[in-house]
């Protein structure tokens, strides 16, 4: 049933297209796994070997926090409308500094340069395993629209509210593991 790749092919690609949800997972060497869910919208493929999403704000920032411990990333997406299949990319991940050059960069290039209010970070999976499966026990459901919450709840905090949500709640993981969102960039550091 599962089939291996060692990167995107013309049918993943196509697949991915499709999806309307996907799913990361990581953890760091001790502590909670993390599985977030997240809308497509804001995912973007950049080569056969490396995807990257908009990382927008959430109640936590687990998988900054883990990427930043360890690296280890998989993202998950499975299909619940048409044909079966679940296709996961498995490999390490960084992520982009809000205030740094390369997210200016992948802004302008990927997302017309615009990001949503509480864009916080961008996370970038380079993967070495592409590995489907059946998806046989994935329920069936229809799609209806994305949900309209995120934008209202970002547009009644503001930036500044944002930022001191981002303060309060994304600086460490549920671990107590660093985000590094506050961090300087890399180039900055350097």
């Amino acid at each position: 049933m599962a089939k291996q790749f060692p990167r995107l092919e013309a049918q993943h690609h196509a697949f991915i297209a499709k999806q309307h949800l996907f799913f990361t997972a990581s953890a760091a060497a001790s502590g909670h796994v993390n599985v977030s869910p997240r809308s497509t919208d804001m995912l973007r493929v950049v080569s056969d070997t490396a995807v990257l999403y908009l990382d927008r704000t959430g109640s936590s920032n687990e998988t900054a926090a883990h990427l930043k411990a360890d690296g280890r990333l998989t993202i998950m997406f499975c299909a619940v409308d048409g044909p079966p299949l679940i296709m996961r990319l498995y490999g390490r991940g960084r992520v982009i500094h809000r205030d740094s050059a390369e997210f200016a960069e992948r802004l302008v290039s990927l997302f017309n340069g615009e990001a949503p209010l509480g864009a916080r970070q961008m996370v970038h999976l380079d993967f070495d395993l592409v590995q489907t499966s059946c998806g046989y026990g994935v329920p069936l459901f229809d799609y209806r629209a994305e949900r309209p919450q995120m934008d209202a709840w970002a547009s009644a905090k503001g930036e500044e509210g944002i930022d001191a949500y981002w303060r309060e709640k994304n600086q460490t993981s549920l671990d107590g593991f660093p985000t590094g969102l506050f961090d300087p960039p890399a180039e900055a550091a350097e």
